[in-house]
């Protein structure tokens, strides 16, 4: 257990970050408490560097973003649209640095049951149009979400709330069921608060209560703001104005980072890892996290409505060598579930390995014969075709005849995804099991990406959904969320190798906390707001 004296160097510490006291204080304080001179120097100088610099320019090249991409956060999908979502806009609450829940528009959310959730705002919050932060806009946001004919990304997450009243300065969430994790769902970035006019929002407005005002937006190409003078949070939005460029070519975006065109880029090629780091003016950034690579087989197109011929797949792939050539080890073998070790459910499932004989079996059994089709773009991530590729070649050992069909990179993700029978894919994982079964595999949501719903086992599972959620015993969560792992590792249609991790280049003239978030890229896609300008 830390000492006083412990506790109140850590706070000397803080202050000097923060701002709050002089390197001079700070020596004459530390010294006074019995540190030697030279350690007080190293550390005053440490905290320092973690200093944030107000002003300057933030220039940030993402490898995804669409032409067809829109500003209304329903539609939101891969990292570039994730940063704008942070960059302009704010949730009832975030996930921090290191991955726990904290307040951010709400100032504290209560719950006694787990089925009524209260969220109390924070006072005196200002919109970029000067309308203050009230409950109404709270509730506006999140029914846009909601609704019977929603295609929102998040309506599986919000189809769970009966309710939601204003209560003062509060929101109060009444559920269909309990869940001990709602409050992680209100920090999803589609679950934007916007300002509301007569009971709705406007969803392509741009308007929000983020750290930076939307300047110019065109979609797939950049969007550039500027620093939001009222922003409440008085110690993050260091920058003066952001700049996020869509750059979907991994060449050309290791190329921008290492010629000073942009600050930092995230989905760094595993294979020249290496070669940036050797760069004197960049620094990588390497983070385990739930981020993982799928290859959804659709159930409502044949030949993947029969199990046979999914499981033939499943068992034809070499997990090993996509995580060696792919991956070059920066990664982690998958076992065709989305859950990681990094979840606190993760299941102990034997590894799924390449066994050409039972995939053989299963190929015949099912009846298929001829070649069958797998879409992929370097879109979906870096080295996704070559992938393929190496997906196509094993299969072949069983006899299996696929088909690489490399499609274009611009409108990947609306004319190709979760829409060609098979196709690559990602997935950056979330934070609770819960989060993660509602985004992509609950039968309710547009973004099914295997479009499994009605095999018995995917019935079985929706009813464990809802089960696990209400249930507040942590073993008896342990045993459905296992059980449910189960399911979709046996039954559904995902084939996933690998768990990437999170790897970007970084201008070694941007400052950052030691502290680097890995629930998504680029510090949890929050850089705009918890970065800073060293230079």
């Amino acid at each position: 257990m830390p000492t006083l004296r412990d506790q109140y160097l850590a706070r000397l510490k803080a202050d000097l970050r923060r701002g709050g006291i002089s390197r001079r204080s700070f020596m004459t304080s530390a010294v006074a408490a019995g540190v030697a001179v030279p350690t007080a120097l190293g550390w005053a100088n440490a905290a320092w560097a973690q200093t944030p610099k107000k002003g300057g320019l933030l220039t940030l090249g993402v490898g995804s973003g669409s032409t067809t991409d829109s500003l209304d956060p329903a539609t939101y999908e891969g990292t570039v649209n994730t940063v704008l979502a942070y960059t302009y806009a704010n949730n009832l609450v975030e996930v921090d640095h290191s991955g726990n829940l904290v307040p951010e528009l709400a100032e504290s959310f209560t719950s006694d049951d787990a089925t009524t959730w209260v969220f109390v705002l924070r006072p005196g919050v200002e919109f970029h149009n000067g309308k203050t932060l009230a409950p109404e806009d709270v509730i506006a946001s999140i029914n846009h979400h909601r609704g019977e004919d929603s295609k929102s990304a998040a309506a599986g997450l919000v189809k769970q709330i009966k309710d939601m009243r204003a209560d003062g300065n509060s929101v109060i969430f009444e559920l269909e069921a309990a869940n001990a994790d709602f409050p992680y769902v209100m920090s999803d970035y589609h679950l934007l608060i916007l300002p509301s006019v007569d009971g709705a929002i406007d969803p392509t407005s741009g308007i929000g209560t983020g750290g930076y005002v939307i300047d110019n937006y065109e979609p797939g190409v950049r969007v550039e703001s500027s620093k939001f003078a009222n922003y409440f949070k008085d110690d993050r939005a260091h920058f003066d104005q952001i700049e996020l460029i869509s750059i979907i070519d991994a060449t050309a975006r290791q190329n921008a980072v290492m010629n000073g065109n942009v600050d930092a880029i995230d989905r760094v090629d595993p294979k020249i890892v290496s070669l940036l780091g050797r760069v004197p003016t960049l620094e990588i950034l390497e983070r385990t996290s739930t981020l993982h690579y799928t290859f959804p087989m659709r159930l409502d197109s044949p030949p993947f409505d029969n199990y046979d011929m999914r499981m033939a797949m499943k068992l034809a792939v070499k997990r090993q060598e996509l995580v060696d050539k792919i991956l070059l080890g920066h990664g982690a073998l998958g076992n065709d579930h989305p859950i990681s070790t990094a979840n606190r459910f993760h299941a102990d499932i034997p590894q799924r390995e390449f066994d050409p004989e039972q995939a053989a079996f299963h190929y015949q059994k099912s009846g298929h014969s001829g070649s069958v089709q797998l879409s992929a773009s370097d879109a979906a991530f870096a080295g996704a075709v070559d992938a393929a590729q190496l997906i196509a070649a094993s299969a072949a050992e069983v006899g299996i005849n696929v088909e690489v069909v490399r499609e274009p990179n611009d409108g990947y993700w609306s004319n190709v995804w979760n829409k060609k029978a098979w196709t690559a894919s990602y997935w950056s994982g979330r934070p609770t099991e819960d989060w993660m079964f509602s985004s992509g595999y609950t039968a309710d949501i547009e973004w099914n990406e295997a479009a499994w719903r009605t095999t018995d086992s995917a019935v079985r599972f929706n009813e464990i959904v809802v089960e696990a959620r209400a249930e507040l015993d942590q073993e008896k969560r342990r045993e459905l969320y296992a059980e449910a792992q189960m399911l979709i590792h046996d039954d559904g249609g995902s084939i996933i190798p690998m768990f990437a991790n999170h790897i970007m280049a970084v201008s070694k003239n941007i400052g950052h906390s030691e502290d680097v978030a890995a629930n998504w890229e680029l510090d949890g896609a929050k850089a705009p707001e918890r970065w800073w300008r060293e230079a």
